[in-house]
């Protein structure tokens, strides 16, 4: 039996997985602790529920998903939003510093994946699934860049990407901890610890005071945002020319840097960011319902080995990288440590699991502040950018 939903039905259907998913998170601790978003666990029950029904051919369900494209470029139009670049200058050289390094990593996590896939001899594009687009991207990302991937010829990248995704999410939380809790024993930065008054002055000056938010702010923040998606349409139609693959929603996030670097350059108009990240939250959370709602789960099964052997290769070079690498280059002090703790978090799942770290470690030992003004500055504005682009050359390289 086929049950088939159309647009409107599928958005109805995304919107009782996101709720399902919300209702489970408050009822077990472990999804809470490990920062699983909402609609990804309620996009999982359901896609197990359909594997359950199609193998045992009760049902199976085709759906409109063209919304799903349209969530997915609001989402991330709302991103280029956030890419203040008079915000990057402000603060100081060691976020240029971080950045580089998050830069670094993204490259390392494609070259990991594409020489295992390579190695199993299965298509590069698989092995895409496994690096950055779900480790530093994340479901956002995974969401975005698979279905780009199977048009080029890998099979199963979507489900791939979504279950990398999942598994970075609960890694990254679990090797962050221990992670910075040697490197601060090992090299007793207590002892040495700088309070960092410097830079929690910066953070106080460049982040955002909280105000009450504006009904008719919602109208102007919806604008701005169809602005940017109908300008990036024109943006994206130039880059398609070139003859290289971008992800659709590459323009628009694009028109939205544009539009929000003007306004902080010439004050001429105002940009509603409270506003725009809440429409931005709400789109993530109804694109991913919708992504994870269609995995074809038994795709899995040829996969699981090599799967299971390139997941633990990333989670093996995330933290030597943060313990390594992170940590030394970052000043070998204690507000280095907090931050290779966090970068586990980032690096292998999503900022929220960074700042979860981090305040796991600072709790036990002490504030740390540049820290915290650092890594949510490029977790959560800058590196989407530039994962984007390095995601989308290495795409181009075995499409």
């Amino acid at each position: 039996m086929v049950f088939k939903l159309n647009m409107v039905q599928t958005l109805s259907l995304a919107v009782i997985v996101l709720f399902l998913g919300q209702g489970l998170k408050k009822k077990i601790n472990l999804l809470e602790k490990f920062c699983i978003p909402a609609p990804v666990i309620g996009g999982l029950v359901f896609a197990i529920m359909t594997l359950i029904f199609r193998q045992t051919s009760i049902l199976t369900f085709e759906m409109d998903t063209t919304l799903q494209k349209l969530f997915m470029t609001a989402f991330f139009t709302t991103v280029g939003f956030t890419a203040s670049f008079k915000l990057l200058k402000k603060g100081g050289i060691q976020v240029f510093i971080f950045l580089g390094l998050a830069i670094v990593l993204v490259t390392l996590q494609n070259v990991v994946g594409i020489g295992l896939a390579k190695l199993f001899k299965l298509n590069p594009l698989i092995g895409l699934c496994t690096g950055s687009v779900p480790m530093t991207g994340g479901h956002g990302t995974s969401g975005a860049f698979a279905p780009l991937f199977e048009k080029a010829g890998a099979t199963a990248a979507t489900t791939v990407a979504m279950a990398a995704a999942t598994f970075g999410l609960i890694m990254g939380s679990m090797i962050g901890g221990p992670i910075g809790k040697r490197l601060i024993e090992k090299h007793n930065l207590l002892e040495k610890k700088d309070k960092g008054l410097a830079m929690e002055e910066v953070a106080v000056t460049v982040s955002v005071q909280a105000r009450e938010l504006i009904p008719n702010n919602f109208m102007i923040a919806a604008s701005q945002i169809i602005l940017a998606m109908g300008f990036g349409t024109i943006l994206s139609y130039f880059l398609q020319k070139t003859g290289l693959t971008f992800p659709p929603y590459i323009g628009a996030m694009f028109a939205a840097a544009i539009i929000r670097n003007i306004s902080d350059l010439t004050n001429f108009y105002r940009v509603c960011l409270e506003e725009i990240e809440i429409i931005g939250n709400i789109s993530l959370s109804l694109f991913l319902s919708m992504a994870l709602m269609g995995l074809k789960l038994w795709q899995l099964a040829d996969l699981a080995v090599p799967l299971v052997v390139m997941l633990l290769a990333q989670a093996v070079l995330m933290g030597l990288f943060a313990y390594f690498i992170t940590f030394n280059i970052m000043g070998r002090d204690y507000e280095a440590a907090v931050m290779a703790c966090g970068h586990c978090g980032f690096g292998m799942g999503a900022t929220p699991n960074a700042m979860a770290n981090m305040s796991a470690l600072s709790e036990k030992y002490g504030p740390a502040p540049r820290a915290f003004f650092i890594l949510p500055l490029i977790g959560s504005l800058f590196i989407d950018f530039f994962n984007a682009g390095i995601i989308t050359f290495f795409m181009n390289l075995f499409k």
